[in-house]
């Protein structure tokens, strides 16, 4: 069975160039359930969210399709990697505390991965999910961003991310929902950073294959004349958009 596979091309770009998610996401996600003893992250790509759930919980079970995004995920003590798909992973019924899911739930069979999900959640086990969609700089840089994800990449986004751009408020979740604080992410990178991780979007590959371009390009001299000194750092905010639920 194929799944949707936007990243593998490029996986170790993406590693080294996604930003971080906040040590207080992870401990929110943490205090939802009763026990703290496994945790599923499923659709971990390199593993960032799996390890920072793993100094709450005694395990965590990582699990990708990709073997490739995998193959790029920093190992820790507490994490088991495995190649799974979202709606098969082969972990026991009623074993799971917390189930995440870190920017890939608008990848998923949804119906199948929340079947899997409430099979192998534990009585007073939880579910967290969250994404997040434009960064924020500044006007003249969030005006450069903008259109290449509106004009420039409009035709190469797949199917799915709609519910990004929704801020997941109208994905399906079929479960008691909990009410969770405001979160975002915060970096500051410089441009040479900063252009890493716009290359790191699904868009962007489909672009590559399609056109034998960089998107980039599009919009270099407009972004580089907004950021001003390449070497600067700027400070670069995603707000977070999330759901739980029990």
């Amino acid at each position: 069975m194929t799944f949707s596979d936007h990243f593998s091309g490029f996986a170790a770009h993406y590693a080294a160039h996604r930003p971080h998610y906040p040590a207080a996401l992870f401990e929110l996600a943490a205090s939802l359930p009763e026990e703290r003893r496994l945790a599923w992250d499923c659709g971990t790509g390199n593993g960032q969210a799996a390890r920072g759930i793993a100094p709450h919980f005694a395990q965590v079970v990582a699990t990708d399709a990709s073997a490739t995004q995998l193959s790029h995920a920093t190992p820790h003590p507490k994490v088991e990697y495995r190649i799974a798909r979202a709606e098969d992973s082969g972990l026991e019924a009623g074993s799971v505390d917390l189930v995440t899911v870190a920017a890939a739930l608008h990848w998923f069979d949804l119906d199948g991965f929340y079947r899997e999900a409430r099979r192998v959640l534990a009585p007073g086990g939880a579910l967290m999910v969250w994404t997040y969609n434009h960064v924020q700089v500044d006007p003249a840089v969030d005006r450069a961003v903008r259109r290449l994800v509106e004009e420039v990449l409009a035709p190469y986004w797949p199917p799915g991310r709609q519910w990004v751009n929704e801020h997941y408020r109208t994905l399906p979740f079929p479960f008691a929902e909990i009410p969770l604080p405001a979160m975002e992410i915060t970096e500051r990178w410089n441009l040479g950073q900063f252009v890493g991780y716009l290359h790191t979007w699904s868009a962007v590959g489909h672009y590559r294959q399609a056109t034998g371009r960089e998107p980039g390009e599009e919009i270099a001299d407009e972004l580089a004349a907004a950021w001003g000194d390449p070497q600067a750092a700027r400070l670069l905010r995603w707000p977070l958009f999330c759901r739980a639920g029990c």
